[in-house]
């Protein structure tokens, strides 16, 4: 299958999904500037991480003005998949494909660190490699991850199931202090309504090899891979 992986100015964890994707996993990938305006080409869209147009007014704000972002909208609504992490969650929640906001860190700090998330569904075209309650390490790199929704949005998410994976502890409690950035009910990444467009904080590109101590992160883009698979058959 072939992955884009969208690129704005600012954008600095590009290189590392395609090294996955490509390197680890075997796929085909291809850098989209933000000034395209065609996605049909490709399977599967990735947002990385980074900085959009420097943050400015807030993180992924100016980033939803960008042409491909009208693109990437028609591209999600034929039922590909779309992953945006980090800054890429943020740009999604900006363009309104995804609810609620990223805002500063609880404890005012960025933080670098491992953590540990819990699957809350393995039925996703994301997750559908792992087990649910699979625990996966996958580090975080944010000063800004700390996911906000009103009360009604918060409550509507958890009864659709559409929290995917949530913030624990290596037992899987998802606890206060295994929380790195305050983000509500612990959330570290949410589907939408149709469950092909995911936003996470947490880095799965930065956990796919041994050598950077996980390798769960290649779990959720082998379950893309599958997923376009399984689509492929059926079609």
């Amino acid at each position: 299958m072939r992955f884009g992986i969208l690129v704005f100015p600012g954008t600095w964890s590009d290189t590392d999904c395609y090294h996955q994707v490509k390197s680890i996993l075997g796929q085909d990938a291809e850098y989209v500037w933000h000034q395209e305006t065609s996605l049909d080409r490709f399977d599967s869209v990735i947002l990385p991480g980074g900085f959009s147009y420097g943050d400015y007014l807030r993180p992924g704000a100016m980033a939803r003005f960008s042409p491909v972002m009208d693109a990437l909208n028609g591209f999600v609504a034929t039922g590909r998949t779309a992953i945006g992490i980090c800054n890429g969650f943020q740009v999604l929640c900006e363009s309104g494909l995804l609810p609620g906001a990223l805002l500063p860190n609880q404890h005012l700090e960025y933080r670098c660190q491992w953590s540990y998330l819990r699957t809350e569904r393995a039925d996703t075209p994301f997750s559908n490699t792992c087990r649910q309650g699979q625990l996966l390490k996958v580090p975080v790199s944010h000063g800004e991850g700390n996911y906000f929704a009103d009360t009604e949005t918060l409550a509507q998410l958890e009864e659709d199931g559409r929290v995917l994976f949530r913030y624990c502890d290596i037992e899987g409690q998802a606890s206060a202090e295994a929380n790195p950035n305050g983000s509500a009910n612990n959330i570290a990444g949410i589907i939408n309504e149709t469950g092909n467009v995911l936003g996470m904080m947490p880095h799965p590109e930065r956990s796919c090899e041994a050598i950077l101590g996980s390798t769960d992160g290649n779990l959720i883009f082998e379950s893309i891979i599958e997923s376009c698979r399984e689509g492929s058959r059926q079609g």
